[in-house]
């Protein structure tokens, strides 16, 4: 049986390198043992994967993604153009959409993180009616909400795009969705969806690194990279292996009556390492793991 490779994006402006944001990770994996292959990201974005993966030789197994956030449609292009090489990942085209966009993870953890809803906004279509909203703010009630889509919020815009104080006032709700939807314009991941707030107490989040349902590696969150909270995972990990994805991460942070909440899932392959972490002993987790 073939080890699983990795797939590094390069660097744009030299080609036979690693993409600097992740020339660390590329030279921690080739430590523990792994064939690195390098993808060309900007080919795979403007729907050329073909030349995106020339470089991966044919028949030469199945391999672990690692990279810049590709859009799940887009990874789906990833895959074919691997399998006519003969090729393989090991995380397919439906279970990173599952683990990368929120629709695809929340009902199974549903007790776990913030109530949500969420309907479908074509990218790069025009703003939402009011109504649209309105509706989905309906479902959960009025209070705090937080506005993102698929796969990530605007949080850098807070008081702008993000937080609504209050979902049951429609006009400051319109408000935010409307500049949300603007700013993030082409890039909009899958459609809009309205999250209830919940408080958490000062520390950080901590993300956990879970392989074939197992976690491997905690660390801090990318943004809070000083901070590391020890989070309870028991419940997680059963969820975690419920959804059946082989490499994902959660980001865990603590409520304020002491419970520990999922704020995030996502697929490992696209998750962020805090600045520092070249993350060898993931990899060597990842080189144990068989297809």
């Amino acid at each position: 049986m073939t080890d699983p490779g990795f797939l590094f994006c390069q660097d744009p402006l030299r080609p036979r390198q690693p993409d600097p944001q992740f020339a660390q990770e590329a030279a921690a994996a080739r430590r523990a043992g792994a064939r690195i292959v390098l993808v060309d990201h900007d080919a795979l974005l403007a729907g050329d994967a073909e030349t995106a993966v020339g470089r991966a030789a044919r028949d030469s197994g199945p391999y672990w993604y690692r990279g810049w956030m590709i859009p799940s449609a887009r990874y789906e292009d990833l895959e074919q153009a691997l399998l006519a090489r003969g090729c393989s990942l090991l995380t397919d085209a439906s279970a990173y959409r599952t683990a990368h966009e929120l629709p695809g993870w929340y009902e199974t953890f549903a007790g776990l993180t913030p109530r949500s809803v969420w309907r479908d906004v074509p990218s790069g279509a025009a703003l939402p009616d009011p109504a649209v909203p309105v509706g989905l703010a309906s479902v959960l009630g009025s209070g705090p909400g937080i506005v993102k889509d698929y796969v990530k919020s605007l949080k850098y815009e807070w008081h702008e795009a993000c937080f609504v104080p209050d979902l049951g006032d429609s006009g400051r709700l319109a408000d935010v969705v409307g500049r949300f939807v603007e700013l993030q314009g082409d890039f909009l991941a899958g459609g809009l969806v309205l999250r209830a707030y919940e408080r958490f107490v000062p520390g950080g989040e901590a993300r956990v690194w879970w392989v074939d349902g197992e976690a491997v590696r905690v660390t801090a969150h990318p943004d809070t990279p000083g901070r590391l909270p020890a989070p309870g995972l028991g419940a997680v990990g059963e969820a975690v292996r419920a959804l059946g994805c082989r490499w994902v991460t959660t980001d865990m942070a603590l409520r304020e009556d002491g419970e520990w909440r999922v704020v995030e899932v996502g697929d490992g392959q696209v998750s962020g390492l805090p600045d520092g972490d070249d993350g060898e002993d993931l990899f060597a987790a990842l080189l144990r793991s068989r297809s």
